[in-house]
């Protein structure tokens, strides 16, 4: 039921909202309070972060010559110094560079070959592809047990202008609350796993719930025409009400569903606690003229009981204002899941219709009605994974990708600076699905991504999301990355 369709802008969403507010790493900015310790802290954080790119061949300036650091291999594909190194802070850090790492850097071969030597680095370079947390980790000890206890680099940060020993230990406590911080990167990141998982099981209470609110509909109808009767001045028709609504039998089949009845004794969507609307969309459709026309039709079976339904649910229920602004307080996620939660509960009732059948023996007319068949949540197992796979991967490779769109924009002579961020996320996206998911026909992932860049971005963005796109897997396709 949760198609491929709404799993992508999942995860569209979910990615773009991650990323918007994610860093790997926390760095700190100039403190405001200018006193001799808190400029000597911030003066030993910054050169503790250039210590640290130096030590895994990050921190030399463009266009300056190259380190004479004999750094190991191992440290060169650091993920820390990457990650540091890219953020924009630490680029003007390393563009300007103080000149106290000019006076650290006799001491720093010396402390690498102690980093390298060391057990905690051995059992590091032993895992074949540590993730950033291992690597972050290994920093903080390296941290604690080498570089804070080497007499000769940290007699040469005390010899650094404007010494206080506050400030150095409070320039250290700068750095491992930068490293630390990574930890709250992580957070966030399965933060948003759970998010989107959440968000496709909340599409489906969606797509439940709004069967559960026909029956409410129809119950208090139901209720109301039982109050009439009791009226001291009911009139004739009060007395003698037309039921045709309430036994309305697709809502009988609604009411003996399993499934349906498990929904409502297990989620906490009641609809009977929102009166307002209750009696917002029973006016709505008592006043329309699907209603008038079903009330005074001479038919009388199940497939017109489902027209009447769906026709209702197109018109009156899915359009209404209220009914919106109810699903927003009840959910983050249901405003814009109902255009595509919405088709698949026409489509359930639909199908439901097809199954009626009539039949005649011994002159006597045999109605089968059929039960309702929910839709389940996921296609299959696939469907079921493709989302979070989809997300991971993106996450994963987000930086490359981004790269190989800046690369394609730039020859298209347009600043990728002023690309709507949605933009780069939508192209992500797809650029993940089209390399990591061969098995997906190129023509529906393009197709996918072009029409939510239209319903989610600006509205040139289509367009433009399909040139980028077009242009990147040619040249993916070029270096075989990309074969369909």
């Amino acid at each position: 039921m949760i198609n491929r369709i709404l799993i992508r802008i999942k995860v569209v969403q979910m990615l773009y909202s991650y990323l918007l507010t994610r860093s790997d790493f926390k760095v700190i900015t100039e403190p405001r309070s200018a006193t001799a310790d808190n400029k000597f802290a911030f003066a030993v954080y910054n050169d503790l972060l250039l210590v640290l790119l130096e030590l895994t061949g990050h921190g030399t300036r463009p266009g300056a010559r190259k380190s004479m650091l004999d750094v190991d291999k191992k440290l060169l594909k650091s993920a820390v110094g990457a990650a540091l190194a890219g953020d924009d802070t630490v680029k003007a850090l390393i563009a300007t560079e103080s000149t106290d790492i000019a006076q650290l850097r006799p001491s720093l071969q010396h402390l690498h070959d102690m980093i390298t030597a060391s057990a905690v680095y051995a059992d590091y370079r032993k895992r074949r592809s540590p993730s950033l947390a291992e690597e972050v980790s290994m920093w903080l000890t390296v941290l604690e047990t080498i570089v804070m206890r080497d007499t000769q680099f940290m007699e040469t940060l005390r010899s650094v202008d404007g010494f206080t020993n506050m400030g150095l230990e409070a320039g250290i406590e700068m750095l491992i609350d930068t490293l630390n911080s990574y930890r709250d990167a992580t957070d966030g990141y399965a933060a948003a796993c759970n998010d989107l998982e959440r968000s496709l099981s909340r599409a489906y209470d969606l797509y439940v719930a709004c069967f559960t609110l026909i029956i409410e509909l129809t119950r208090e109808q139901e209720r109301r025409i039982e109050q009439a009767k009791t009226k001291y001045t009911a009139t004739p028709d009060e007395l003698n009400p037309n039921l045709k609504f309430v036994n309305n039998r697709l809502v009988t089949a609604l009411e003996n569903n399993e499934q349906i009845q498990e929904f409502i004794s297990k989620t906490p969507v009641n609809w009977a606690t929102e009166l307002s609307l209750v009696n917002s969309l029973l006016k709505a459709i008592t006043d329309s003229q699907i209603y008038r026309d079903y009330m005074s039709s001479d038919g009388n079976d199940y497939v017109q009981d489902c027209d009447f339904w769906r026709d209702i649910l197109r018109t009156v229920v899915f359009t209404s204002d209220d009914f919106l602004e109810v699903l927003e307080d009840k959910s983050v996620f249901w405003n814009d899941d109902l255009q595509i939660i919405g088709t698949f509960v026409l489509k359930t009732i639909r199908q439901s219709s097809k199954a009626y059948t009539v039949s005649k023996e011994d002159d006597t007319t045999i109605e089968t009605v059929p039960e309702v068949i929910m839709l389940d949540k996921f296609k299959d197992e696939e469907d079921a994974r493709f989302g979070g796979e989809l997300f991971v991967k993106a996450v994963k490779h987000r930086k490359e990708y981004r790269a190989l769109i800046d690369r394609f924009v730039n020859n298209d002579s347009w600043d990728p600076e002023r690309i709507a961020f949605m933009d780069i996320i939508i192209m992500i996206t797809a650029i993940t699905e089209v390399v990591e998911f061969p098995n997906i026909p190129l023509p529906v992932t393009m197709n996918e991504y072009v029409e939510i860049a239209n319903d989610y971005s600006s509205p040139k963005s289509g367009q433009f999301v399909n040139g980028i796109l077009f242009n990147i897997v040619s040249a993916l396709r070029a270096d075989g990355k990309v074969f369909k």
